[in-house]
């Protein structure tokens, strides 16, 4: 199917869970090349927010953007959403910011909702589907670093919190239904997305170096990570909704693995004016053990002290042409938004 051929001004393109940090990004980057954009939300109410700072992000009239009320829990509302649209990206899905009470208040929202949305856009005779995944759902199996498309986490394995059970679950169950249904599917595995804002909600994963630059740590945990620009993230998925050679495929969307050290040490460069909040000690892993006890965020990463999760973002590159910016460069967006946007006290102020 020659996906590329169509004209964006004639294409709908339905963007899940438009007001978060992701799919922000990808509704203004297909808003950018001239698509029609239809987002979902819970609720109408925020519609409004999320259309002013598109139209501020994209310096003009929001031409082409409507939205539909509909939640992962819900039928109601999908079948309207889907409607008339040539393709699908389904980029809503729970993050938590600690553990849940019940690892199902994670799994179902994200298992349900993914066939809901994928169902639906069967239903409607989608051309292509493409899902959000997250290297969730690749790093804690059997496989060991640099992990690759072709690596599953191990929902029951020791190191599979209930996040990353969501996420994997979520992503067998939709490429189980794309089988039967022969539905068009890729989809895209990010690793911890950083850079720029589109509004003051910071959410999950920049939360990291807002605590930084707040020196909410004292000193850092053996704890580490793959960095990826948002913006790359939402470009790889425009690419592998286009390229004909992305379906029944998943891309990891990763860059160099860094410890928080690395980060910190960053952020000290670009941001001289906050050095003496940016932490310089790691702490020995016994002492996090213990601290955890006290911090749910914490508990969070346990099981991750002192592991190496590089991922191999290799066949992103080679199949879709992804060409990704420098770790620095997000790290840098994100704090720079994070001063703009007042979520982060100017230097020298408490």
């Amino acid at each position: 199917m020659q996906h590329n051929l169509h004209n964006p001004a004639e294409t709908t393109v339905l963007v899940t869970g438009i007001g978060g940090f992701l799919a922000g990004h990808i509704a203004l980057q297909l808003l950018q090349k001239g698509y029609r954009v239809r987002g979902t939300v819970r609720d109408l109410a925020r519609s409004a927010a999320i259309e002013q700072r598109l139209k501020k992000a994209l310096g003009r009239e929001t031409t082409g953007l409507s939205f539909v009320a509909a939640d992962l829990l819900h039928d109601k509302g999908w079948d309207q959403a889907v409607a008339a649209c040539t393709y699908v990206i389904h980029a809503a899905s729970p993050f938590p910011d600690a553990l849940p009470k019940h690892e199902d208040d994670l799994i179902r929202p994200a298992r349900e909702g993914s066939l809901r949305v994928l169902q639906a856009a069967q239903r409607a005779g989608v051309s292509r589907v493409v899902l959000t995944s997250s290297i969730a759902a690749t790093n804690y199996g059997r496989g060991q670093a640099p992990y690759t498309e072709e690596d599953w986490t191990d929902v029951e394995g020791p190191t599979a919190t209930p996040y990353y059970k969501s996420k994997t679950l979520a992503e067998q169950a939709a490429w189980a239904y794309a089988r039967e249904s022969g539905l068009e599917l890729a989809v895209i595995n990010p690793s911890l997305m950083l850079g720029p804002l589109l509004d003051k909600k910071a959410g999950t994963s920049v939360e990291i170096v807002r605590k930084l630059l707040c020196g909410e740590f004292p000193a850092l945990p053996r704890f580490g990570i793959s960095v990826v620009d948002v913006r790359d993230v939402a470009d790889i998925h425009l690419r592998a909704m286009l390229a004909p050679e992305a379906a029944g495929q998943r891309f990891i969307a990763g860059g160099r693995f860094m410890w928080m050290s690395e980060l910190a040490a960053i952020l000290r460069d670009e941001f001289p004016a906050y050095a003496n909040k940016l932490p310089r000690w790691t702490l020995p892993d016994w002492f996090v053990r213990i601290y955890a006890c006290f911090d749910a965020q914490i508990r969070l990463i346990l099981k991750e002290l002192g592991r190496d999760r590089t991922v191999d973002a290799t066949k992103a590159r080679n199949v879709l042409g992804w060409q990704p910016r420098r770790e620095e460069e997000a790290i840098r967006a994100s704090a720079q938004s994070l001063i703009d946007f007042g979520l982060v006290p100017a230097a020298g102020r408490k």
